[in-house]
């Protein structure tokens, strides 16, 4: 499968990125001044010997630089895309009508062709070509942001390309399913989706609540969290746990006993979740108390013997490296440093394994412009030789 990228900064990238990891063959077209995440380099230090942020979404694609106000590179541009299966862009609506690149256009010229637009903000309304990033679009705007600020706290700020890469799985996941549908209509078609959109399918528990009840499902403090057995707890070590009792009847009475609380089960203000969500301040302090006393190797001891308490560490990033699980789940994979090296550089794997096609990134990232000759005269092999 081959896939001409026109994107910029992170959604669209990532959406490419994925597809290239997947085994398509994914060719990033850059302006002269490339795609302004290679700056991340710079905005991280400069110093460093590579751009990771602009690694994990570009790996494995071939960059071609054209200035598409320029006929002859539009025209190259236009080249490509006939001689693609898809055609992906997270450029404004706008920008992309005035270089005659809107789906329009596009789809008229190449009937077949699957044209994956990811905006801001979605294709139709008053802000259809505003400008957005991932903070503004997906974190602030659509209630993210909102839902997880603590009472009389200001708005936690999210980490980077959070929103993005979402987004570019939606992506990744909307076109693979379009290219089936071809398969049996022949025919291409529009797929579109944004970062607002993406932001509140996100908060979904919360806005289908909304909809449906007309209420809020509260914001919690943790120190008066509606469901105590749901909550994160400070130990003896400094780390923190989340229980994650959910069930409010099963995971209690193992919770009561991993705490080494086992008179709570009976205790008559704790016998219903009810009982539970009435008097949450007094029973999280009694099991900050019982954890404070605890580190959590003592939790690990005690939930080996409780299977019916669910919990997880709360990690930083050097808990993450370490955890047992990380390297299990599949989350590293070697990028040969080019086609065919044996030198390779680990990186963090795209969140999807298949059984019989193996995903297997082929390079790193590129460099601006690097692959413009092979790409020409592979389309000089295409045309028929009046063309040429």
């Amino acid at each position: 499968m081959r896939v001409v990228e026109l994107g910029v900064w992170i959604a669209g990238p990532a959406a490419g990125g994925i597809l290239a990891d997947w085994g398509a063959d994914v060719i990033k077209i850059e302006p002269p001044e490339g795609d302004p995440s290679r700056l991340f380099h710079a905005i991280m230090g400069g110093h460093l010997p590579s751009n990771p942020v602009f690694e994990l979404d570009n790996r494995s694609k071939r960059s071609i630089v054209l200035d598409l106000h320029c006929e002859d590179d539009m025209a190259t541009a236009l080249e490509l895309i006939a001689d693609t299966d898809v055609f992906v862009s997270n450029i404004r609506t706008g920008a992309l009508e005035r270089l005659g690149l809107d789906y329009e256009t596009m789809s008229e010229k190449f009937p077949a062709l699957i044209y994956a637009h990811i905006s801001g903000f979605g294709r139709e309304g008053p802000d259809a070509d505003r400008a957005a990033f991932d903070i503004a679009a997906f974190w602030s705007r659509s209630g993210i942001a909102s839902l997880l600020t603590a009472p009389d706290q200001t708005p936690p700020f999210q980490r980077g390309g959070m929103g993005d890469h979402n987004t570019g799985l939606a992506a990744a996941g909307a076109i693979s399913a379009a290219l089936f549908e071809r398969t049996k209509s022949g025919a291409g078609q529009l797929i579109s989706t944004s970062l607002f959109r993406e932001g509140m399918y996100t908060i979904g528990f919360d806005l289908n609540t909304k909809l449906m009840w007309g209420t809020d499902i509260g914001n919690n403090d943790r120190r008066f969290a509606s469901s105590p057995t749901a909550n994160n707890y400070q130990l003896a070590d400094g780390r923190r746990i989340w229980v994650i009792g959910v069930d409010v009847n099963r995971h209690w009475p193992s919770l009561c006993r991993v705490a080494g609380l086992p008179a709570l089960i009976d205790d008559a203000r704790f016998a219903t979740p009810l009982d539970r969500r009435d008097n949450a301040g007094k029973l999280i302090a009694i099991l900050d108390t019982a954890f404070a006393g605890m580190d959590m190797a003592a939790i690990e001891a005690a939930g080996a013997e409780e299977p019916d308490f669910f919990w997880a560490p709360i990690n930083s990033l050097d808990d993450l490296l370490v955890d047992p699980q990380f390297l299990a789940s599949g989350v590293l994979v070697e990028v040969p440093d080019a086609p065919g090296s044996t030198s390779t550089t680990s990186m963090v794997a795209t969140p999807v394994d298949y059984s019989r096609t193996p995903v297997q990134p082929r390079s790193l990232a590129p460099e601006l412009g690097q692959h413009g000759d092979e790409i020409r005269a592979e389309l000089d092999q295409r045309r028929p030789a009046n063309r040429k």
